[in-house]
């Protein structure tokens, strides 16, 4: 009983996306979750998500099934997701912006994300720190679908205090998705 204890005590725990505690698991000989072969793993996914884990395992030094096993088991815990993204000006978006936006007293970041969240066009949200709440990444096919948007969307709602519009001019990095860095 001693024994067990000590193993639930020492199993990592991770934490779901939206916060909630997963409950605690033994990692079965597949590394911590941040041990240095799930990070070369991540960092070869992240380039190409499509990579054969042959070719990862080769890299690696590694079998293919322990990339296997490693992969279904991160993504399993939810530390891992592969996705297929799109370059929003890759596939003829005619208008992009960021929006910096203030809400309004008595209501929550998280509240005005959610409801911006429902539209396909919002394609980034962040909470932030400073002089915005939410930072909102959003694109349009044409001018009009842009500034319907912010009429609609941000100028006539209550839970908005104020919004500045950064309109993309020029892409000079664009990683797609936030990188947590592991430690």
């Amino acid at each position: 009983m001693a024994k067990d204890s000590a193993m639930a005590a020492t199993a990592p725990t991770l934490a779901a996306s939206q916060g909630e505690r997963r409950p605690t698991f033994r990692t079965g000989g597949l590394g911590s979750p941040t041990d240095s072969l799930n990070r070369e793993i991540i960092r070869m996914l992240e380039k190409d998500g499509r990579v054969p884990f042959a070719t990862i395992a080769e890299a690696l030094g590694v079998s293919e099934g322990t990339v296997r096993n490693r992969v279904n088991w991160m993504k399993e815990f939810g530390m891992l997701r592969i996705v297929a993204l799109a370059d929003p000006r890759a596939i003829n978006y005619k208008s992009d912006a960021m929006l910096g936006i203030k809400v309004a007293a008595g209501v929550t970041p998280k509240q005005v994300a959610e409801r911006l969240g429902q539209h396909g066009e919002v394609v980034y949200i962040l909470m932030v720190s400073g002089r915005y709440d939410l930072l909102v990444e959003v694109v349009f096919e044409d001018h009009d679908s842009f500034v319907a948007f912010l009429e609609n969307e941000c100028y006539a709602r209550p839970d908005i205090a104020s919004v500045e519009t950064m309109a993309g001019l020029a892409m000079f990095k664009n990683q797609f998705l936030l990188r947590r860095s592991l430690p």
